[in-house]
């Protein structure tokens, strides 16, 4: 009979963030603060940052410009060989591997915006160096012993060995708890058996290790639980099956298959963390590369409108460019707005990330959401902008039209997300009104605690937070972005107040308090960026490009932000879910029109 690990109740695997040190900014704004310490200033790169990051991406630049061509990539649905090699030799599978495993040891500032680099350069190799270095062999990074560290990481710095990242399942995607893998440890205590299988998996055909998850029975507290546990799987074991190269709309040059695992081997020395501990795990390195998929989307609207731009530029009608038409100018405003806010967002999150022990795993969900979300809508305006040729494959736009879509559900669909920056900002609120019913149970022994929140209520509906760092001229600004603060807070714990428990299945609310806080922490990053920029110049006047961005995104944000706060107590909800059962109970999109009642 295979061995069962026995283990004590469940420890939290290491993390990065102490959040009762250093709390999330977004679950501050939750209790109506402004954790200002967290936002301001701007970061900034120190002067071995810059050049180091100059270097790189010069050279990442001058190779695309000569090896890399996208078009022919993505007709023929693989990378040469002699592409991924030239960029294994500039050293980017290693960027944000440490020093003395042989990477380059990038801040997550660096990372990022080389990251962002690749995704305006090519998305399918940005999914390529994505899978490798912000999930694949991240965990070993994080996690990892000294013994795995030296053993795995500096192959994986040079590209010896390409790592792939294997979590999703067919029937369990983001439910990570409904995973079916297993790894029961042997008789001899030596090594796990491993079973399962894996979809979507990237790099899968050039992999020479993965981080996979399964669940391990375990003994706590004298009965048997299957708990996820992360394992470090040498790709070329006995037992590992891989399927054909999946057939995708977008991203076609990436490598995305099935592997399945049957009674493979894995050595106990391969255990990542701590076994039962795989859930956690999977959610740090998802935090981290969440952030530089918003990177990579930010770039690559980027580069699509400037495509758009220099189209515009040239094409005419009516005697005159199309781009001196205001609802062709409208589309440019808009996203360069935008662009602004997600380069902002990202920068600041990747301070968070270098500071270290800081919570900022909703941070980065907002940018990823943000983000893969503007690089949609990016890509549709600049096919709009081209007109017929923009459907048309001879030209970049409807490619990017195709490759951008995968990113709304990369890493996390942004329903999910969503669910997790609301769910997770809700916490604090519930413990504090969950107190507050306990206290009630007891009145006579707890009225210390129940005067205390009666006055405590009474100042936060009073008292609105301000922003004290931002620059003069911003002020009208940030005072606005303190009211969406003030009142989303006062909104989430009258729904809490209302809805009780049964808050968690409200996901029509939790959608708007996540819109609420996403559009409040790209607000935030805005004040905190042009703030530094004025300053940096001198005056306003001379960063007039950035202060227009700012404020046409800071107004149309605050506009949109209301809106959603307003809808968490005033809504159609109830209305809303009879269309859609209805739709789904009938599989009729609608109802039946008049004249198909024959």
């Amino acid at each position: 009979m295979a061995s069962v690990t026995t283990t004590k109740a469940t420890h939290n695997a290491p993390h990065l963030a102490a959040p009762d040190i250093n709390p999330s900014f977004t679950k501050g704004v939750f209790l109506g603060e402004i954790r200002e310490d967290l936002v301001f200033p701007f970061p900034v790169m120190s002067p071995e940052e810059t050049e180091s990051l100059r270097m790189i991406i010069d050279a990442l630049r001058s190779f695309a410009a000569s090896n890399i061509d996208s078009a022919k990539m993505d007709h023929d649905g693989k990378f040469p060989d002699e592409v991924r090699h030239g960029l294994h030799e500039l050293g980017l599978m290693g960027l944000n591997i440490p020093e003395e495993y042989g990477g380059f040891g990038a801040s997550a500032k660096v990372f990022n915006r080389v990251f962002g680099e690749l995704g305006g350069t090519d998305p399918a190799l940005t999914v390529y160096f994505g899978a490798h270095e912000s999930i694949g062999c991240k965990g070993i990074t994080l996690f990892g012993t000294d013994k795995q560290k030296s053993e795995w990481l500096p192959r994986c710095a040079t590209g010896e060995i390409v790592a792939g990242f294997c979590l999703t399942e067919p029937g369990s995607g983001s439910d990570a708890q409904a995973m079916a893998s297993t790894a029961v440890l042997s008789d001899d205590g030596t090594h796990y058996v491993l079973d399962g299988r894996k979809i979507w998996i990237s790099n899968a055909g050039y992999a020479g290790m993965f981080t996979v998850f399964a669940k391990v029975p375990v003994t706590i507290d004298g009965n048997i639980k299957k708990r996820v546990t992360a394992f470090i799987v040498d790709a070329h074991s006995d037992g590992i099956i891989l399927g054909q190269p999946e057939q995708k709309m977008g991203i076609k040059a990436s490598d995305t298959r099935t592997v399945t695992f049957e009674k493979v081997r894995v050595p106990v020395g391969n255990v990542l963390g701590e076994v039962g501990q795989g859930f956690h795990i999977a959610l740090e390195i998802l935090n981290s590369g969440r952030l530089g998929l918003a990177a990579g989307s930010s770039r690559g609207a980027r580069r699509i409108m400037t495509e758009a731009a220099k189209y515009a530029n040239q094409r005419e009608q009516f005697g005159r460019s199309i781009g001196s038409f205001e609802m062709i100018q409208r589309k440019f405003a808009q996203t360069a707005a935008d662009i602004y806010a997600a380069d902002s967002a990202v920068m600041l999150t990747s301070e968070m990330m270098d500071r270290g022990a800081i919570d900022f795993s909703l941070e980065t969900a907002a940018c990823k959401v943000f983000a893969s979300e503007l690089a949609v809508h990016a890509a549709s305006e600049a096919m709009q902008i081209a007109g017929g040729i923009g459907y048309s494959k001879e030209f970049p736009y409807e490619r990017a039209m195709r490759d951008s879509r995968i990113n709304m559900i990369f890493e996390g669909t942004n329903e999910i997300l969503r669910a997790l920056i609301a769910l997770s900002g809700l916490q604090q609120p519930g413990e504090r009104l969950r107190k507050l019913g306990s206290a009630f149970k007891d009145p006579l022994h707890s009225m210390g605690e129940i005067s205390s929140y009666i006055a405590g209520r009474a100042k936060r509906v009073v008292k609105k937070p301000e922003f004290t760092r931002v620059h003069p001229s911003l002020a009208k600004e940030a005072d606005r972005v303190a009211t969406l603060i003030h009142t989303l807070a006062l909104a989430v714990e009258s729904a809490v107040m209302k809805h009780g428990k049964k808050i968690v299945e409200r996901q029509f609310i939790q959608e708007r308090m996540a819109d609420a806080a996403i559009g409040i922490y790209m607000s935030t990053a805005v004040l905190s960026r042009t703030t530094w920029e004025i300053e940096r110049a001198g005056s306003v006047d001379a960063v007039k490009p950035e202060m227009d961005c700012a404020r046409l995104f800071l107004a149309d944000r605050y506009r949109q932000v209301r809106r959603s706060i307003r809808r968490i107590s005033r809504n159609q909800d109830d209305r809303m879910k009879a269309v859609a059962e209805r739709v789904l109970e009938t599989s009729e999109a609608a109802p039946i029109a008049p004249s198909d009642r024959v």
